[in-house]
């Protein structure tokens, strides 16, 4: 089998209809979506498969219906591939937590129930401190914290998302991402709003870390099973205590995603696969990858793409 790190991608990825072949066609799944609306007490089957794509993308309802659509993806791998272990594990943000299950730190319940009680703070705390999201292309993170040092004192304004080595998101209030953006479009950077109506890993959602950190007391959780780095720190971390402390941090910390990947090509990892709804982090692997290397990135969310994931898997 090929050396295989397997990523789950977050919010910004889900679509009407998501996980809705594996739904209907396998009883397993349909017992996962099941008890993603018993612990999230959502109508997250009728969200994902018919929308409103508004209340679908509404942050309470999306973080569990995100994950439950990751976790079937997940599940059906394993279903194809007994006996098979990835050698790394990976989320992007949100995406994280199915990573966490994956790699045997979570249970798939107590994933979910993290996962909404999550997205309750960060709604909570998006509401109260409005701001959003923009992408920055064409500027390294170097060039990016040097101008938000220059913008100093204009409003808030963070790096959010080290995704790429030029796709850098930035997370503020509308007075800091309107200084930032300005300065970074002054250095020939192109600067785009996200559809996010919270700013999410900045100090803005900030107030939801010690509640949410509260909450996790009452969640059991193990040593990882599976090398697994994480966002707010780029590194691996065994223990769960740590851990615990390291999602809980996570919220409101940047998204390391462009070291992580890194480092887990550097251990040769010769496939990346993405399980989860869209191809956002496939497409952030193609920016990240030299041009003329042989690792490759597949994506499966369906039965038919998830045959082609086995295959390649297998060799």
């Amino acid at each position: 089998m090929k050396k295989t790190a397997i990523i789950f991608p977050g919010q910004g990825s889900q679509f009407i209809g998501m996980g809705q072949q594996f739904i209907e066609s396998d009883p397993d799944a349909a017992g996962l979506m099941n008890m993603a609306e018993d612990v999230s007490g959502f109508p997250l089957r009728k969200l994902c498969f018919d929308g409103p794509i508004e209340d679908l993308t509404r942050v309470l309802h999306l973080q569990p219906a995100m994950t439950v659509a990751n976790l079937i993806c997940w599940q059906q791998l394993v279903k194809n591939l007994p006996g098979f272990t990835p050698a790394w594990v990976g989320g992007h943000s949100l995406g994280e937590y199915s990573a966490l299950h994956a790699s045997g730190v979570l249970s798939a319940r107590d994933t979910l129930a993290l996962v909404t009680k999550r997205g309750e703070f960060m709604e909570r705390e998006g509401a109260a401190h409005p701001g959003g999201m923009r992408a920055v292309l064409g500027l390294t993170i170097e060039d990016v914290k040097s101008l938000l040092a220059a913008s100093a004192g204009a409003g808030t304004v963070v790096v959010a998302n080290h995704n790429s080595e030029q796709q850098i998101i930035i997370s503020g209030d509308q007075q800091g991402l309107d200084a930032l953006s300005t300065l970074c479009e002054e250095k020939g950077a192109k600067v785009i709003a996200l559809p996010v109506a919270v700013a999410n890993h900045s100090p803005l959602v900030a107030g939801a870390v010690d509640d949410f950190a509260a909450f996790m007391e009452t969640v059991s959780f193990t040593a990882p099973r599976i090398p697994l780095l994480f966002n707010a720190t780029a590194a691996r971390e065994k223990d769960p205590a740590a851990i615990r402390s390291i999602m809980a941090r996570q919220i409101a910390s940047p998204v390391r995603w462009f070291e992580s990947v890194t480092l887990m090509v550097d251990d040769g990892v010769e496939l990346f696969v993405e399980l989860g709804p869209k191809k956002v982090l496939s497409g952030l692997m193609r920016k990240i990858l030299p041009r003329k290397s042989h690792v490759k990135c597949l994506q499966a969310d369906t039965p038919e793409t998830l045959e082609k994931v086995v295959s390649a898997i297998q060799g």
